[in-house]
């Protein structure tokens, strides 16, 4: 049963794969061959006009036909190839970036004269002829192999009389046969290497660059970003909507119930009545303080009524006068809006906890597709964003950078202190 397996898998394993390759690589040869004779026209044509001293409008307009039809004809010879990986491998072959449509002669310059197009042409042109030749060696390879290993098939379909008469023949066909077998084992890993040369050309050449799959890549991270930037902010206003509705209710429940049992149990003993005002009181600073956590998930204002009322309703709080001056047209989207907010409402807090500030000023406006914040206050300054310690600058920069943001701060000694953030808001 080992044996078995063994002499499968090592005789099997060669030739599973050989029949889709080999067809992919005989199936590439015509491809491969179509841009040769306008090549050889175009090089026939020079050789028998420029020494016979040919105009030189003449000469551009006859080697201009064979250069424009290999540039129809290339399109075509391409869409042939990525079908023949389709079809035969299952393998897509990446498109590049192409201009957009058009009519007007402008477009058809531009795409005239994209590098995706000129490497389609040097892979029909140049690199097709060369895997031409080594697929005409691959194939005659497999033929020799499947005439040599069946030498015997042929002998036997020889007339009788041949095969008495020249009884040496069946040494010179054990060894036919015995390379044919060799040429069989070779063939399938000749033809793999091939298949794999040839993907290579096609996937540089007929494929998107370097630059265009850096810039894809850069596009498939940022789209991938912003949808989890977007989930992590849905999350957050569902868990504060959860806590509003839920959590809340309960404990603003529970306080109105203890306040009512304190005021209405007169007989109580008094460690009974301690015992329902301490609990009153907890109840009360658990709602105040879920009211904190609620605003910093993600404020209901905020959502309701945008950042104006929400960044007023974060200065009203706060023990020093803040000017307040929002000034957009239109909402930005949640993510942007939830990021200018929590930008501000932590750069506040900084104020109020080391700035020594009397006073600051919050001004948020949009220019183009760019949402402009500043905070600015008239404390003693000194913020450092490298060295911030509890301040928070690192956390909000690392924030703004999150939605490709911009975030400096200026804060000289002794004041006064600027921070200036800019989000993209485009749509």
């Amino acid at each position: 049963m080992q044996l078995t397996t063994w002499l499968r898998l090592v005789l099997g394993r060669p030739f599973r794969r050989a029949g889709h390759r080999t067809a992919l690589v005989a199936a590439g040869l015509p491809l491969h061959l179509a841009a040769v004779p306008l090549w050889l026209w175009l090089v026939g044509t020079l050789a028998a006009l420029v020494p016979a001293a040919t105009p030189l409008p003449v000469l551009l307009t006859l080697v201009a036909l064979p250069v424009l039809l290999t540039l129809v004809v290339t399109p075509l010879l391409t869409v042939g190839q990525r079908r023949r990986y389709r079809a035969l491998v299952g393998k897509d072959l990446p498109r590049p970036a192409v201009p957009g449509p058009g009519r007007n002669w402008k477009s058809a310059v531009r795409r005239l004269t994209t590098r995706a197009l000129w490497r389609q042409v040097c892979y029909h042109a140049v690199a097709g002829p060369l895997l031409a030749v080594l697929d005409l060696a691959v194939l005659a390879v497999w033929a020799a192999a499947l005439v040599a290993a069946s030498i015997y098939v042929w002998i036997w379909a020889l007339p009788p009389q041949w095969r008495v008469t020249d009884l040496g023949y069946t040494t010179q066909a054990a060894y036919i046969t015995a390379g044919g077998l060799a040429l069989l084992f070779l063939g399938p890993r000749l033809t793999g290497a091939l298949v794999r040369l040839e993907t290579r050309a096609a996937e540089v050449l007929l494929g998107p660059s370097r630059t265009e799959k850096l810039a894809r890549r850069v596009a498939d991270l940022a789209e991938s970003r912003a949808g989890v930037l977007d989930a992590a902010d849905a999350e957050r206003r569902r868990i504060e909507r959860d806590l509003h509705d839920g959590v809340q209710q309960r404990l603003v429940s529970l306080a109105v119930n203890l306040g009512l049992a304190r005021s209405t149990l007169g007989d109580l003993p008094e460690d009974a009545r301690k015992v329902i005002d301490e609990a009153h009181r907890e109840a009360k600073e658990a709602i105040a303080e879920l009211n904190n956590l609620v605003r910093g998930l993600h404020p209901a204002v905020l959502e309701d009524r945008g950042l104006d009322a929400a960044l007023s309703g974060v200065a009203a709080r706060l023990p020093i006068p803040v000017r307040v001056a929002v000034d957009l047209p239109q909402r930005p989207s949640p993510t942007v809006e939830a990021v200018a907010y929590f930008v501000v409402s932590e750069a506040l807090t900084n104020v109020v906890k080391h700035a020594q500030a009397t006073r600051a000023d919050v001004t948020v406006d949009r220019i183009g597709e760019t949402l402009l914040v500043v905070v600015a206050d008239d404390g003693a300054g000194g913020a450092d964003l490298a060295a911030a310690g509890g301040t928070g600058l690192a956390g909000l920069a690392k924030r703004v950078a999150s939605v490709d943001g911009t975030f400096s701060c200026r804060s000289p000694a002794g004041g006064p202190t600027v921070i200036t953030v800019e989000l993209p808001c485009a749509p």
